[in-house]
């Protein structure tokens, strides 16, 4: 994989995991605040993690085709 293609990689991930976490924390956040840091790190990662790999960044992939399809279109006509 060239540098390129592991910057838009890293790119997409970011993308996904940073809303992800936020959400996360916004929805569970005091309940994980009296668990240990371990349990937290732990329970963010078994959720947020599969979640990015099965459906955030497939879905993510999904909406830049579009817009790169939408736009070779534009430039055709």
């Amino acid at each position: 994989m060239n540098p390129k293609m592991k910057l838009i990689a890293s790119l997409k991930i970011w993308l996904v995991i940073y809303p992800s976490i936020t959400l996360f924390y916004i929805l569970f956040g005091e309940q994980l605040a009296t668990l240990p840091l371990y349990q937290r790190t732990f329970l963010l990662t078994i959720c947020l993690v599969p979640w990015m790999m099965f459906a955030g960044v497939p879905l993510l992939d999904s909406v830049i085709r579009k817009i790169s399809n939408r736009n070779k279109k534009l430039n055709k006509g």
